[in-house]
């Protein structure tokens, strides 16, 4: 009930992301029961079945990212003083952002389950003039408790992402600079003049964050994901059949694809962090060295969802290489929402990463304006980040896409 309450009387921007949250669990769910209505129409294709339903993890686990990157923008899942004493400790709060990501969820499964059943024609006649009736296995008894099983996975991944990311544990690890910003906004707050107190919070964006640990690691499993695909291209075996018509590949390449863009996602904190040391390397100006160590400050933050994208968007550069070659349709239905929910999701925790950065450094942006700090300024050390993180990570994305594709093309 507390969640529900919280949901209500939610500031309508958070409501606004947490129906894109909705809306990424229905197309989740939509293509966990295509799978079922395959399996239906399908009965003598197992394997078939089993294999379009390991493919919808990564639209799963699309979404339960993105449900972890709009938790940690709501504020009623922050801890704050006053409410321990209320019994809304750290673990209260971690459940309670739980429940309300799971209520969303549910909400998108349960539009999944009416549009399923409308495409079968369950509902009324059958629309489109039949075409879905067929792969959706239309005609057939619909197994209700398998279809509520499969739509279940879908808040019960994201709730236990959500948990698992905004434990107290976690909380602190994952804040980097919060805690900082944090200090900083109640220091600023609680001078009587807000000269002293706002200068010490705008010292805050000045002191160099320690470097994530994860750039070797990310660097490495590139290199393994690459020498593996190398490898695996040399097999001349059967090959496992990709989602939307994309010729089939042996395993050991699938498996080198997944470890690259592994790499990616573990190296983007710290290619961040690099990006940050490297704006500010030679002579820096205020605006280099605001943007510089900014970007060291929030590295984890930002990182970790950039690279998500960048390991996406050089999959999406891959299969359209691999589509240039051949003369298949690109992309049926299926495979078309599929990639839809993914990228979708992945820039939407972008998005909110980047909203979550700037609330967190609210408190030390308003001392800084306390103290004459020119608004241009500030915007011009935004505007340094974006261009920055782009030159970087644009890259990043197209060579790993280059690599990715060369032993899918052999």
């Amino acid at each position: 009930m507390l969640a529900l309450r919280l949901t209500r009387g939610a500031h309508p921007f958070l409501l606004v992301r947490r129906l894109l949250v909705a809306a990424a669990a229905a197309g989740a769910g939509l293509l966990l029961l295509c799978v079922l209505g395959y399996a239906l129409a399908h009965p003598d294709r197992p394997s078939a079945s089993a294999l379009r339903l390991a493919w919808c993890a990564l639209p799963l686990a699309a979404c339960a990212h993105l449900a972890v990157a709009v938790a940690r923008t709501d504020p009623a899942t922050r801890p704050r003083p006053g409410l321990s004493a209320a019994g809304l400790g750290p673990v209260r709060l971690t459940a309670v952002a739980a429940a309300s990501t799971a209520v969303a969820c549910t909400l998108g499964s349960a539009l999944a389950l009416l549009v399923f059943l409308y495409l079968r024609g369950d509902l009324a006649g059958l629309p489109f003039g039949g075409a879905a009736a067929e792969p959706l296995g239309a005609g057939r008894p619909l197994p209700l408790p398998a279809a509520l099983t499969l739509l279940a996975l879908v808040p019960a991944a994201a709730s236990a992402a959500v948990a698992l990311a905004l434990r107290p544990a976690g909380r602190r690890r994952a804040g980097g600079g919060g805690r900082a910003a944090g200090s900083g906004a109640g220091t600023g707050a609680s001078g009587a003049d807000g000269t002293a107190p706002a200068t010490a919070a705008a010292r805050d964006p000045f002191a160099p964050a320690p470097a994530p640990a994860g750039l070797p690691w990310g660097v490495a499993l590139m290199a393994a994901g690459l020498a593996l695909g190398m490898y695996g291209a040399r097999d001349t075996g059967d090959a496992l059949p990709l989602p939307g018509g994309v010729p089939g590949s042996p395993a050991p390449v699938l498996a080198g694809w997944a470890l690259l863009a592994l790499g990616l996602v573990v190296a983007g904190p710290g290619l961040t962090h690099l990006c940050g040391r490297l704006l500010q390397a030679y002579r820096p100006g205020a605006a280099r060295l605001l943007a510089g160590r900014t970007l060291m400050a929030e590295a984890r933050r930002l990182g970790r969802p950039l690279g998500v994208l960048c390991a996406v968007a050089a999959a999406g550069l891959t299969v359209n290489s691999l589509y240039a070659a051949t003369d298949t349709r690109p992309f049926g239905p299926l495979s078309g929402l599929g990639a839809t929910v993914v990228l979708a999701c992945s820039v939407t925790a972008v998005l909110v990463a980047a909203v979550e950065t700037r609330q967190v450094r609210a408190g030390t942006t308003s001392a800084l304006l306390r103290i004459g700090t020119p608004a241009g300024l500030l915007r011009s050390a935004a505007l340094l980040r974006a261009v920055v993180l782009l030159a970087a990570f644009a890259p990043l994305t197209w060579l790993a896409a280059a690599l990715t594709a060369l032993p899918l093309r052999g």
